[in-house]
């Protein structure tokens, strides 16, 4: 049996490659970043050519350095920066405009007249998601209606979309393979997750040819081979996930009602729903978890805005940090906040609020209170936004949270992991590795060729690090979360109250 599985990890800022062995350990890395681009306020794009060319330097010296060949690669994964949207042209394979990147805001406008028009349910409904710019949807009618002669070309049938794995795969395959996974297909806000078809309707709505649009795929299954002049020789692509979905899968969320909270910039939150569809009257997403073979398994999501950004502030504005990991220790040297809540509404509220006029604000402050309080009263904010999402969780699946499994950068920091089960009252799961969403691509990739045989191969290597039980009195998390919805409450709508 050939010795590793390949990941590509083709994120916002920069492209990774990971290398994994049986035992899902870490062989080799590479990672470089690529430009963000920024035309306008509110625009976010990224050069396609750029991703691609970056995504395949990495890969190349994760092999180099360990000099290993296309011989010992038995497949690749790929897992990406979701909802980001590019299209090109069929015959050469250049893209027409810059990738339109999941945070460009340039659609609000077009989506409002959307939910004026009536749109909202008859979308939500089909899709599982709100009507808002941040899905691929409403980025490529941008595309077509904005680059001269696309609207023409896409009549033609001689441009083609993609989000980021369906371009890389097509790239990979030199034009032979043009694929999504139904993850990344179920945020483009174009597709019937219930069917696991494009959406005609929807489709008109937003006069967008379906010949444009990329055969929906499971996210495990051997969509082609590479091109034998990349690695010297073929190697299967055969899973693809969104960063999410294969963090949820990575970390073993196997069963129905596993859930995950994953800490990056923002914060994302999934529980795995089955078989079965849940939705949501909390203000939650609705989305594919993954799909293996002729089965698809369902996800609830809820994102907040900003997590570990909130950390990232602390060092970057404020200075009183010099990095993250300072805030342990902060956090620890005061028995409380002295009374301080600190609310990360810096762009708004994310679920369950979905507030774009809030804004952040500090509450409490006293005389007393000192860069400690602060920083604790910050890290304090990531596990009550977590409680949010997981009280909308099961408020809409009818049963209670047991057990939160945790990863992203901010999951090494253990007063965030000790306060997060105690503010939900839930165990808290810290694995050995917290970088998952490469491995649930490497293992989506795996199961179809063989190299790990079933999921209970994949259970063996799961590791804990620590569990963290709640110690709080139900009295007094009912104090603080008391607390923290009054400040919420305060700073909503603050841009209007102006």
């Amino acid at each position: 049996m050939k010795k590793y599985v390949m990941a590509f990890d083709e994120g916002t800022t920069s492209a990774r490659c990971v290398l994994y062995d049986r035992e899902g350990n870490t062989v080799s890395t590479a990672q470089k970043e690529f430009k963000q681009i920024f035309p306008q306020n509110g625009w976010v794009e990224h050069d396609p050519m750029e991703i691609w060319s970056v995504q395949i330097g990495v890969a190349q010296e994760a092999m180099y350095k360990i000099n290993c060949t296309f011989k010992d690669i038995a497949a690749i994964g790929i897992t990406n920066q979701r909802e980001t949207t590019v299209v090109w042209d069929k015959n050469t394979g250049v893209p027409i405009y810059n990738a339109i990147v999941w945070q460009c805001r340039r659609t609000a406008e077009y989506c409002d007249s959307l939910k004026n028009a009536g749109k909202t349910d008859m979308i939500k409904e089909k899709t599982g998601l709100l009507i808002d710019p941040y899905f691929s949807a409403t980025k490529l009618r941008w595309i077509l209606e904005n680059v001269h002669g696309a609207r023409e070309k896409a009549a033609k049938g001689e441009l083609l979309f993609g989000t980021i794995e369906t371009w890389l795969i097509w790239k990979l395959t030199s034009g032979r393979v043009h694929v999504t996974d139904y993850t990344n297909a179920a945020r483009t806000m174009m597709f019937d997750i219930h069917s696991l078809k494009w959406d005609k309707e929807i489709l008109e709505l937003l006069n967008i040819p379906e010949s444009m649009l990329p055969q929906p795929v499971p996210s495990s299954s051997v969509y082609g081979f590479t091109d034998a002049h990349i690695f010297g020789g073929k190697i299967p692509i055969a899973g693809a996930a969104g960063d999410q979905q294969a963090s949820l899968f990575g970390l073993n969320c196997f069963d129905e009602g596993d859930c995950k909270m994953t800490y990056g910039t923002g914060g994302f939150m999934l529980m795995n729903t089955g078989n079965r569809p849940v939705k949501s009257e909390n203000g939650l997403l609705t989305t594919i978890a993954w799909g293996i073979e002729d089965k698809v398994n369902y996800a609830l999501e809820g994102s907040v805005f900003v997590a570990g950004a909130a950390v990232q502030w602390l060092r970057d504005e404020l200075g009183i940090i010099k990095n993250s990991a300072e805030t342990e220790k902060m956090a620890m040297s005061v028995s409380d906040t002295n009374g301080a809540v600190f609310v990360p509404a810096f762009t708004g509220l994310g679920a369950p609020y979905w507030d774009p006029y809030a804004r952040g604000a500090i509450f409490g402050l006293s005389r007393g209170t000192n860069k400690n309080h602060i920083a604790r009263a910050v890290l304090e904010s990531l596990g009550y936004q977590t409680k949010n999402l997981a009280e909308a969780m099961a408020s809409d699946c009818g049963t209670s949270l047991k057990k939160i499994k945790i990863d992203g950068g901010a999951a090494a920091n253990n007063f965030i992991a000790g306060f997060q089960a105690d503010i939900t009252g839930c165990d808290i799961v810290r694995p050995a590795c917290i970088e998952t969403t490469s491995l649930g691509a490497a293992y989506l990739a795996g199961l179809a060729t063989g190299y790990w045989k079933n999921i209970d191969d994949i259970k063996e290597n799961f590791a804990v690090d620590r569990v963290f039980h709640p110690n709080m009195s139900e009295d007094e998390r009912n104090k603080c979360i008391s607390k923290w919805n009054e400040a919420v409450k305060r700073t909503k709508g603050w841009i209007k109250s102006l």
